[in-house]
């Protein structure tokens, strides 16, 4: 079930990071004199091309937005499946782009796989952490990371002259993500939807136990059960909360608090930039010192590593761990609009950055790898092996600290007079 669901999910992320290539710009030149009978000028072909890959960007925020009602009204596997017609509908655009000599259906498909993108970065792990038990939750988590790797790695295999990248095919290049989403629709129809949505959201508690057996592949644990049923209990009769009431609402205050710094450090930490760039350092110091080079690859490796086994993993499942089902999908709502919209803020500043700092302009980001690290060993609570209720419990002493200070009565233990019984029995 992991492996289908991210073939069409986080794999799609990376592959259509890594796609984009040079005979794509040509195109643009090319389109442009045969309409005016003009080149564009360097600096023209430049900005288009720059809107062409942000454009992306802007379709992750819209899909980050749109994964929150999806996924209450359909569900999360069935959203997962419907995401796949804003692929299918890039990858057409795509394909017949240079027949019909249009950079803007390039543009217009940019944005649309951005959308499938944005929704499935969002529902792909909320579907998990409904999904898994308790003592996988972590590695499953993990799995969307590495399957975003792969994508990456995947998108620059393909993506070589050798293969898609040459003149002639690179419209297929841009298409061929058309091929993972395909092998979601044919695998991921006969896996199960989310044992919590069903249960919790649709009330339907033997889908719930069918779902449960199919996915632990035995007869579900008495304990797994009654604690969905507590979780089911604790929202019984109340609707799914809309972003700007989870922003409102106290009593989830620090849980959001969480994920806003946590989901806009995935990106503010500056790993693309780090990753993409890492020559900068060759270019300031290879002239002094001759090992520089070498010191500065294992750095850029080493950085990217930590990220891979920390943030890249864990921060897409935090708000399946602090939120019930009620608040959860708003939850995945604004964390994931922060993380593409800082990932769009990145790839504007960054060149200033260089410009401004040279061979320091990796200092902020290691100041927010700093300040995020302090906060979640300060703040945020262990989530490994616990409970939705054990969590909540947690955070309900940060919700509400403030007023047990300001209110004494609040910390003294009240005693009521009980009955006393003899009895010999004991």
């Amino acid at each position: 079930m992991v492996a289908s669901t991210a073939f069409g999910g986080t794999v799609q992320y990376g592959y259509n990071l890594a796609i984009m290539n040079v005979p794509t710009v040509n195109f643009i030149n090319e389109t442009f004199q045969e309409r005016w009978g003009m080149y564009l000028e360097v600096y023209k072909v430049t900005l288009i091309w720059t809107f062409i890959v942000s454009v992306f960007s802007l379709g992750g925020l819209i899909g980050a937005l749109l994964a929150g009602p999806m996924s209450i009204h359909f569900g999360r596997k069935k959203t997962l499946l419907l995401n796949n017609i804003f692929l299918m509908s890039s990858a057409l655009l795509a394909v017949t782009s240079r027949t019909a000599r249009s950079f803007e259906m390039i543009m217009i498909s940019r944005f649309l796989v951005g959308i499938n993108a944005g929704v499935s970065m969002n529902v792909q792990p909320m579907y998990f952490g409904e999904s898994a038990p308790k003592h996988l939750r972590g590695a499953v988590s993990l799995s969307s990371a590495v399957f975003t790797s792969f994508g990456v790695v995947l998108g620059q295999v393909v993506g070589l002259r050798e293969l898609l990248g040459c003149e002639s095919c690179w419209q297929y290049l841009l298409a061929s993500n058309a091929v993972p989403g395909f092998i979601q629709l044919f695998t991921l129809p006969w896996f199960p939807e989310s044992p919590r949505y069903l249960l919790i959201d649709r009330g339907d508690k033997d889908a719930c136990l069918k779902a449960l057996r199919l996915l632990r592949g035995c007869e579900v644990q008495r304990s797994e059960l009654d604690e969905m049923l507590q979780e089911q209990a604790e929202v019984q009769g109340k609707r799914a909360q809309q972003p700007w009431e989870l922003i409102a609402d106290r009593s989830v205050r620090w849980q959001l608090i969480s994920i806003t710094i946590i989901s806009s450090a995935m990106q503010l930490c500056g790993n693309d930039s780090v990753s993409n760039n890492f020559r900068i350092f060759d270019t300031f110091a290879q002239h002094v010192v001759y090992w520089m080079p070498y010191l500065s690859m294992v750095c850029v490796f080493t950085y990217i590593l930590s990220f891979g086994m920390g943030p890249a993993g864990v921060t897409g499942i935090l708000p399946t761990e602090i939120f019930n089902q009620t608040a959860r999908p708003a939850a995945y709502m604004i964390a994931g609009s922060l993380m593409w919209l800082n990932l769009f803020i990145i790839g504007m500043v960054f060149p200033f950055l260089v410009s401004g700092l040279g061979q320091f302009c990796f200092v902020p980001f290691g100041a927010v790898c700093l300040i995020t690290a302090l906060f979640v060993g300060l703040v945020l609570p262990e989530t490994n092996g616990k409970t939705l209720s054990m969590i909540t419990s947690e955070f309900h002493m940060l919700n509400f600290r403030e007023q047990e200070r300001t209110d004494p009565k609040s910390k003294q233990a009240h005693y009521q007079q009980g009955e006393v019984i003899h009895c010999i029995a004991l």
